[in-house]
């Protein structure tokens, strides 16, 4: 996702940091591993072995069972992340991606709000 984020933003500060918030509850961001897809494809185990579909004690399914689930790992990944801007660009290590974490099995259309703030 980052160069999708990247291509719509305006020109950057020379320093500062830029926030990227997601309005939603059953997705998440992250920064993570971008240069193998395989790491993809781990999260979403590792995720999915940590809070499973279908559990007989989730009271909260009215949307299907990957309903609470999704709500569970919104709140392990988070929602939020926030990336320094050095020498205009946003400073991330060599590897290091920005992750759109959807955890729903068929999640709707999806909103970012994007905050700069530098000199």
């Amino acid at each position: 996702m980052t160069s999708e984020i990247l291509s719509q933003l305006p020109k950057l500060p020379k320093t500062g940091i830029v926030n990227i918030f997601t309005k939603h509850t059953s997705c998440g961001l992250s920064i993570n591993e971008n240069c193998d897809p395989d790491v993809r494809v781990d999260m979403e185990t590792i995720f999915n072995r940590l809070v499973p579909e279908n559990r007989p004690e989730y009271e909260h399914t009215l949307e299907g069972a990957d309903d609470m689930p999704a709500h569970a790992k919104s709140t392990l990944s988070g929602v939020s992340i926030t990336i320094p801007i050095t020498d205009g660009r946003l400073n991330l290590g060599t590897w290091q991606g920005i992750y759109f974490c959807e955890f729903r099995n068929y999640g709707g259309s999806r909103e970012l709000v994007v905050t700069i703030i530098g000199e």
